[in-house]
């Protein structure tokens, strides 16, 4: 008989089992490394999209700031100049200097458009606070965009009407009058704004349309017309002009007749 001990009886595994539910097997990732072990970057990744959107925002929000310097020697195309050209339609534009219009013509529109244009300091907030007090919405207070808001306007926005765009449009607007002088913005605004229905950009384009001369040549009832169709040169029409038209360009050709120091800030020019 052997003094051997004799071996231990075989174990079921299934005593030892763990008694809750048994846990998926781990699959492996790359290289043999389990899923599990793999950190998530999903929201690293969110962070870095937010972060350069803030970025691209900021830049969005003071690149025009850091252009309107440069537009003291610079005249460039206005946001629905740029629009035209990238959706194929028809751009007529002449850059000219203030000195080559004929006076009448800002005059006139200063009559139309902004009579308090050499006295406020790019925002007419008088002006404005009666727009807002006779308005019935934001689509009424156009009464309340001086020149200089309608330039920044043209140059660095879009033309819809909204509460986001005026609150854009007031800080810039008291940046470029401080950083410009009166003649300049009166400069700019005369070669971006639309002054024709079918692409003519800039008073030099739109005073040949209508009158077949250029804007060194155009008298002061020709001036009141142009100033006349401003707000929506799509519809009315320079080169023949409604009853409406020409009862506003009688308003606007008196009214600049006797603006006398409201335009003490611009320089005479041409005359017709």
């Amino acid at each position: 008989m052997s003094d051997a001990p004799a071996a231990p009886p075989p174990q079921d595994d299934k005593l030892f089992a763990p008694s809750g539910p048994t846990a998926p097997p781990v699959e492996p990732g790359p290289a043999g490394v389990p899923v599990s072990s793999i950190p998530f970057r999903r929201p690293l990744r969110l962070r870095a999209v937010l972060r350069a959107g803030l970025y691209a925002l900021i830049v969005a929000l003071l690149l025009p700031y850091l252009l309107v310097p440069l537009y003291a020697f610079v005249t460039p195309p206005s946001t629905p100049m740029l629009w035209r050209y990238l959706t194929g339609q028809r751009v007529v534009r002449t850059v000219v200097a203030l000195e080559e219009v004929a006076s009448a013509i800002p005059l006139a529109v200063i009559a139309a458009e902004d009579q308090r244009f050499c006295e406020h300091g790019g925002v007419d907030w008088a002006g404005l606070w009666q727009a807002i007090e006779e308005a019935e919405d934001v689509e009424d207070l156009r009464g309340g965009s001086t020149l200089t808001q309608q330039t920044v306007k043209n140059l660095f926005l879009w033309q819809g009407r909204s509460y986001l765009r005026k609150a854009l449009e007031f800080p810039l607007s008291l940046w470029a009058d401080l950083v410009l002088s009166k003649p300049r913005v009166m400069e700019l605004y005369l070669n971006v704004a639309e002054w024709g229905p079918a692409g003519e950009f800039g008073v030099d384009a739109g005073a040949r349309r209508a009158f077949g001369r250029p804007a060194s040549r155009v008298g002061a009832g020709e001036a009141a017309v142009l100033a006349a169709v401003l707000p929506n040169p799509r519809l009315r029409n320079a080169r023949s002009p409604g009853p409406g038209v020409r009862r506003l360009a009688g308003i606007y050709e008196r009214r600049a007749a006797t603006l006398g120091p409201l335009a003490a800030c611009l320089p005479r020019t041409r005359g017709p």
